[in-house]
């Protein structure tokens, strides 16, 4: 069997204004909405001295950012997602890409820190109100790591020769990630901390995995917690932070 068009023959389009292409979104935004996202944006993101009010309506334009990531936006151009078909009719207030890609590019570091703590406090909330860490008043694992973000050509802002030689990343995708998982539910993001590319995997650790092991609590994880990481986390100031907050650990 033989298609009958040529591939530079065949287009499709979705513009119906009567059609819905992400009518899922409703029920993600709604647990959203009832876990508190908007309110502790509103509460905890100020964007002060920012220009042409970028830093107004935070809590809309997070909800709107949130809401085309779960659609499948990976970039600002393709939040224009939320604006296809008939999406005004089931959501109000979605801002347009270029909106949002204001909004996103007047982050200083204190704001993005401001983001991580809704982030923390949503987390717990959810936990909550859905079964994202089943079996958490028993055992929970939190696990700490850090990775490199490899990006290509010279002309790429921000790019560098970071710690692994001949290999060139890009210095502000060094995360710090931690992550809460149990022995019957897959892992969930507590907290996440950017970095210099160069930058050693263990600085800023202790503060990071003090604020991942409360993270874990908010989250509903009361029983054993236990700390797993490798060797570079190995100092005293993780061990320290570890024991502060009652929680076993396993460093290699």
């Amino acid at each position: 069997m033989q298609v009958s068009h040529t591939p530079a023959a065949v287009s499709a389009a979705f513009d119906d204004p009567n059609l819905v292409a992400h009518a899922g979104l409703v029920p993600v935004m709604r647990l959203a909405e009832r876990c508190g996202l908007s309110g502790l944006v509103a509460q905890k993101v100020k964007l002060s001295g920012t220009r042409n009010g970028a830093g107004a309506s935070a809590d809309v334009k997070v909800s709107s950012i949130v809401a085309g990531m779960a659609a499948g936006a990976d970039s600002i151009d393709d939040l224009h997602i939320l604006r296809h078909g008939a999406m005004p009719a089931l959501f109000r207030g979605a801002r347009v890409p270029s909106t949002l890609g204001t909004f996103l590019r007047s982050f200083t570091h204190g704001h993005a820190l401001q983001l991580h703590a809704v982030h923390r406090r949503f987390l717990g909330q959810l936990a909550a109100h859905a079964p994202l860490l089943p079996g958490a008043g028993d055992k929970a694992f939190i696990d700490i790591d850090s990775t490199h973000k490899r990006v290509y050509g010279r002309a790429k802002q921000g790019a560098e020769y970071g710690r692994f030689k001949g290999i060139r990343t890009l210095h502000p995708l060094h995360p710090l990630l931690a992550t809460i998982c149990t022995p019957h539910a897959r892992p969930v993001i507590a907290t996440v901390r950017m970095r210099h590319g160069k930058a050693a995997d263990s600085r800023g650790a202790p503060k990071f995995v003090s604020e991942a092991l409360s993270t874990a609590v908010e989250a509903g994880c009361t029983g054993t917690r236990i700390l797993r990481a490798d060797s570079q986390f190995y100092n005293a100031g993780v061990i320290s932070a570890c024991r502060r907050a009652g929680a076993h650990f396993s460093i290699t």
